[in-house]
């Protein structure tokens, strides 16, 4: 284990400290970029044979990043993880050189890898319907059946991710037409409640042998504590297996179908941004390359030309 010198994991802390508190940045990412920094600063104490405090950290050249990102790639890492631990280390170096008055362009400067962008897989719209249609025979309990499908009417109706939806508490019931979601980055975003998820969630309040408490989670799981992702994550497998939908028929797939079609139906891209909580409309766009994705295969299985 390559001993990183305590001037270097001290200036560490700090900044994962103010990103913390200035960004509001969600635990797992403050997770990710200390493992990044942690990594980057375990190599170049390394590769310069000597504890790097902040003067050898100051003197780093192109020759020694693309040492780096060499060894990176020598062990094995993806070009798209280590795009995103050069975008931990210059966010970390940005930091720094404010703090200690360098000029951190050598580091700045450094190019990422290219790597092809993975695109959502959404569900198609027929599929995403007999998802939801299939998901209550997964239990012998009315009870759950019922709270499944409100849960997953609530990800594919309302675009929430699984830890949104798993956060309403009883004081959200009955459901409103909009709701004030929290999402990553305790970003706070307006989302309007179609009827068949005030329908579903009803239904599951009707059934549900705990009723909850204002301040307790909106979901229950069988013994009364907190629903967890893992068991809508273990109904939507069940699911997906009788429906012989593929792998990536995932909770959080159903986000990305409320995304897609939404925007097939011809929804404007900035307010799917505003729904998704999206807070780069670069993230938003992604959903016009499945889009396009999806036309072009139409194009090709319909159009004589193309066959």
């Amino acid at each position: 284990m390559t001993a990183i010198s305590p001037a270097a994991t001290d200036t560490l802390a700090e900044w994962l400290t103010s990103i913390k508190a200035l960004n509001s940045a969600a635990d797992n990412t403050i997770a990710a970029y200390q493992t990044d920094v942690l990594g980057y600063l375990a190599f170049i104490t390394q590769h310069f044979g000597e504890e790097t405090g902040l003067a050898p950290l100051k003197r780093v050249q192109v020759r020694d990043m693309r040492a780096w990102m060499a060894h990176e790639r020598g062990r094995g890492v993806s070009a798209r993880s280590l795009a995103r631990s050069l975008s931990a280390v210059k966010s970390f170096y940005r930091w720094l050189a404010e703090r200690e008055g360098f000029d951190p362009t050598v580091i700045l400067s450094a190019r990422a890898p290219r790597f092809q962008k993975k695109l959502p897989r959404p569900l198609a719209i027929d599929a995403a319907k007999a998802l939801i249609d299939t998901v209550e025979m997964q239990s012998g309990k009315e009870w759950v059946a019922a709270r499944d499908v409100a849960v997953i009417t609530l990800l594919y109706g309302c675009g929430l991710r699984i830890s949104e939806a798993l956060s309403l508490t009883g004081a959200d019931a009955p459901l409103p037409e909009v709701l004030r979601i929290t999402g990553k980055g305790n970003k706070e975003r307006i989302v309007p409640v179609i009827d068949a998820a005030r329908v579903a969630v009803n239904r599951y309040l009707r059934a549900c042998p705990h009723p909850p408490e204002p301040d307790a989670p909106l979901f229950c799981a069988i013994r009364g504590g907190p629903l967890r992702p893992r068991a809508i994550q273990k109904v939507m497998e069940a699911t997906r297996l009788q429906l012989g939908l593929p792998a990536t028929a995932t909770p959080h797939a159903l986000r990305h179908s409320f995304a897609t079609h939404l925007l097939g139906a011809g929804g404007d891209l900035r307010a799917i941004q505003e729904l998704l909580g999206h807070a780069s409309l670069s993230t938003t766009q992604a959903y016009t390359s499945v889009d396009t994705a999806r036309l072009m295969e139409v194009y090709e299985k319909a159009h004589p030309k193309a066959r």
